[in-house]
């Protein structure tokens, strides 16, 4: 993963010029540039956005998005979760150009170049800025961590694994078993 370290802090117009053949993510005012995802991360996005897209158009919850994704969370935070889901009622917050705001629902698929940036930077930013549930999805163990906002910080309500079943508090009603993620 490259860094740039930038000697004042970036803003979403400077994020905006970067190139668009490679992602990007602006946290707290510093560029960070993620390697393209492996094929097992592709595999266990394209089955994660299949199966929750499903779900939320069947019952005309909101949309679900897959990166990569604008989320700007605030004029020096712009990140992309591999999936989002943001509900109805918050529509207001999707743009054509990206979403202004905290969507219900973030998930990030480990990757080892980005895996501590996910379970420490984003976990924190995502807590601060109001995101209602996160996942964090961990290909190689097969395990998915889902956790929720209470009190300004995120409370781990699930670790699932296999032939475990996975449930959504933010989407009432889902639940899939963890080996129809990992099922390759």
């Amino acid at each position: 993963m490259v860094v740039a370290k930038p000697a004042a802090r970036l803003t979403y117009q400077d994020y905006l010029e970067t190139p668009d053949d490679e992602r990007w993510e602006l946290i707290n005012g510093e560029l960070f540039m993620a390697p393209p995802p492996s094929t097992l991360h592709q595999e266990v996005a394209a089955d994660l956005v299949t199966l929750l897209n499903t779900f939320v158009k069947a019952r005309g919850l909101g949309r679900v998005y897959s990166a990569p994704a604008d989320v700007a969370l605030s004029d020096t935070t712009v990140v992309q979760p591999d999936l989002l889901f943001v509900s109805k009622e918050r529509a207001h917050i999707i743009t054509y150009a990206n979403i202004q705001g905290a969507p219900d629902l973030a998930v990030e698929i480990l990757s080892p170049s980005t895996a501590s940036r996910d379970w420490r930077d984003k976990l924190d930013l995502y807590a601060e800025h109001g995101v209602r549930e996160y996942w964090v999805v961990d290909p190689d163990a097969e395990r998915v961590w889902v956790m929720l906002l209470r009190d300004g910080g995120f409370d781990e309500v699930g670790a699932y694994g296999r032939n475990d079943e996975l449930t959504s508090p933010t989407l009432e009603g889902f639940s899939v078993n963890i080996d129809e993620i990992f099922g390759r």
